[in-house]
């Protein structure tokens, strides 16, 4: 049984094809065409799908995937068995949802804060016994460094590719990459040292965008033996929630 997920994000859309557990096929798109998506139901045969996506213009995706499957809407009251404390379930991210559930089934036990560097950076805890709180919501490295030219007067654009190195900031455009590049390795070890006094044993899932500039940057950090990049947890936990509905009506 083949189950096709997209994550529709701000930037980019990811798509996979998963059998059982196993990702048979993943890509990252820019846009998503239904035809295109009908090419891959039939080539693998597809039988269920699920789309977790932060945009409103996922319509038509949803519409050609319940014409050829057997489409799993996903929300935030779906539940695979997570104790679910956060306060306004309208308002928290499917994205960020579906890590909490792909947490909880990957590894389960273990307390897991999930750091998704995307668009924005987020920051998710799912403790131990199976308790989710929330987390936190932070800019991410594209938007601090637009932020810094749009709301000033004089400070450039500059461009950023990932690039590993963090310059030393000798003039206006290496202090801008040093200060945001620098700034968010600080806070994000800032927050798993704070999780880390509350949590024991605390695994650190790694994804998003970005995940290869932090995973460069804290690969000879204390933190290091804790970190696990894992690129595809949204997608994880899509296909989990349609195992879980077979499961329910089985």
């Amino acid at each position: 049984m083949h189950n096709l997920v997209i994550d529709i994000g701000n930037t980019n859309s990811k798509l996979a094809v998963f059998d059982g557990k196993t990702l048979v096929n993943f890509q990252i798109l820019k846009d998503i065409v239904p035809a295109d998506l009908n090419d891959i139901i039939k080539r693998y045969a597809v039988s269920s799908s699920s789309v977790s996506s932060v945009s409103e213009d996922s319509e038509e995706v949803i519409e050609a995937l319940k014409s050829s499957t057997n489409y799993i809407p996903f929300s935030t009251s779906v539940n695979t068995g997570i104790k679910n404390h956060y306060e306004t379930l309208e308002t928290l991210g499917l994205d960020r949802w579906a890590k909490v559930i792909a947490a909880n089934s990957y590894y389960r036990g273990k307390s897991c804060l999930m750091i998704d560097a995307g668009t924005c950076i987020t920051y998710d805890l799912l403790n131990s016994d199976s308790e989710y709180h929330g987390g936190s919501i932070s800019p991410g490295i594209d938007m601090r460094f637009k932020a810094l030219h749009l709301f000033t007067g004089r400070l450039p654009m500059v461009d950023y590719n990932n690039e590993a190195e963090i310059p030393k900031g000798t003039n206006t455009s290496s202090a801008i990459k040093n200060g945001v590049l620098q700034g968010v390795i600080n806070e994000v070890e800032g927050f798993i040292s704070a999780y880390n006094k509350e949590n024991k044993g605390l695994t650190v899932l790694l994804t998003g965008g970005s995940a290869s500039f932090l995973l460069e940057q804290l690969k000879n950090s204390i933190f290091a033996p804790q970190i696990i990049h894992d690129p595809y947890l949204v997608l994880k936990g899509l296909n989990e929630v349609i195992a879980f509905e077979y499961v329910q009506k089985n």
